[in-house]
């Protein structure tokens, strides 16, 4: 199987890279640029091809992708702002990555996907109406928000290609992101992941889940 992933010189996406080359499948991990721990895993894995300069804020001409299983849409960013202290600049820049990067990544490896494929768009709970009890975190929320609409439209659209979409929330996952706090570890989290993935079919296409597998509301 064939497996790429964005966002991949870091937490989720190393791991998501990590598991997959553990379980015996190809990878493409992309990223703005790589790092020393994905560095690591290129020497042990042939299959492991790392491709630098994507950044999801601008357009995308990738080449030398062929047929992908599984596009895991990773990359965002995580930003603070209150009714307080709003930060229009702060909200801007979370839609961009956030809401239209995994859009312009999805446009720019569609081509790539054909019948039984599947699209895997990291989103969080934090982007759902019925779960906001606390408030703030505007552009986190909204961003969000705005890609979970995008992911159920994407669904609707790549049924007739037999490609189905799943939006997941990878919990609250000790990464770079949330400066190592969390209640799970980022191979705990992708090991639901994956099994989500796994179990996900047309008929489930455009569903919400948490990485334990249990539909969130929207």
């Amino acid at each position: 199987m064939h497996i790429v992933v964005n966002g991949a010189n870091r937490g989720i996406g190393l791991e998501i890279c990590r598991q997959s080359l553990d379980n015996g499948h190809r990878v493409t991990a992309l990223c703005r640029e790589t790092s020393e721990a994905l560095e690591e895993l290129t020497p042990k894995n042939k299959g492991l091809r790392v491709v630098e300069g994507v950044d999801v804020t601008k357009d995308l001409e990738l080449r030398g992708v062929d047929g992908i299983d599984w596009l895991f849409l990773n990359a965002g960013i995580w930003r603070t702002e209150t009714l307080e202290d709003l930060n229009f600049e702060t909200i801007r820049e979370q839609f961009e990555v956030n809401s239209l990067g995994p859009l312009r990544l999805f446009q720019a490896l569609s081509g790539c996907l054909g019948a039984g494929s599947k699209v895997a768009i990291m989103t969080s709970q934090m982007g759902s109406m019925g779960d906001n009890s606390s408030g703030g975190r505007y552009g986190y929320r909204m961003s969000k928000a705005a890609l979970n609409a995008a992911g159920v439209s994407l669904a609707r659209d790549l049924r007739d290609r037999e490609i189905a979409v799943a939006l997941l929330h990878p919990g609250y996952v000790a990464t770079d992101m949330t400066n190592h706090q969390g209640s799970t570890t980022p191979a705990q989290s992708v090991r639901g992941l994956f099994e989500v993935m796994e179990a996900l079919t047309l008929e489930e296409s455009g569903g919400l889940w948490n990485f334990r597998g249990e539909c969130l509301p929207w």
